[in-house]
């Protein structure tokens, strides 16, 4: 079994070592730095990058720069994906955004971690484990998303949570670790004012 097939599966591979699996991630390495390097304004050239490192994009999309993954083709988002500045996705296994997921600045989603026994992490090996984010989901400030994790529809996750354990729908959850807060009511669309000029 080859290195990338061992990550897909949830064994324990080795990312150091493999030639094929360096040679991908310096791939990856330069299309996400030509896409970091484009202006602001050259949208259809920013657009043209990533339909070459994302793996599978649904529908409208807006990534703003700078960008980082390691592979890219691990990465599917469904329609009206938006992240702002900064983010980071180690998708040594699949990441999965739904439709109407929104990022802010700084997060990290990283399927990958290092091995608990010292002489396994010593040799290089890593685990890589599925993420998922559904529908509707708002990722606030300087999330990180660990490995493994599957975070429901309609969900807020409050700026500088760490997910460690899976988070259910239609709730406001946040901390280190993050944890439910509360449920998301019919009540919470009165939460703003709403112009109506």
């Amino acid at each position: 079994m080859k290195e990338f097939e061992k990550a897909q599966a949830g064994y324990l591979y080795d990312a150091n070592n493999d030639k094929d699996l360096i040679k991908k991630r310096i791939e990856c390495a330069d299309l996400c730095y030509d896409f970091n390097m484009c202006r602001s304004s050259d949208l259809e050239k920013q657009n043209e990058i990533m339909q070459n490192i994302i793996g599978s994009i649904k529908g409208s999309y807006f990534i703003t720069q700078p960008f980082h993954c390691d592979y890219g083709f691990n990465i599917s988002i469904g329609e009206n994906f938006y992240s702002n500045y900064n983010l980071t996705i180690l998708d040594g296994a699949k990441v999965i955004f739904g439709d109407n997921v929104f990022i802010a600045p700084n997060c990290v989603f990283s399927t990958a971690g290092h091995a608990i026994d010292s002489e396994q992490r010593n040799q290089g090996l890593e685990i890589a484990f599925t993420i998922t984010v559904g529908n509707s989901v708002w990722i606030g400030a300087n999330v990180t998303v660990l490995p493994g994790i599957t975070i429901g529809n309609d969900v807020i996750i409050g700026a500088g949570s760490v997910v460690n354990k899976d988070i259910p729908d239609g709730v406001i959850a946040a901390g280190v670790p993050c944890k439910v807060i509360r449920k998301i009511t019919e009540n919470d669309k009165n939460k703003y004012p709403i112009w109506n000029g």
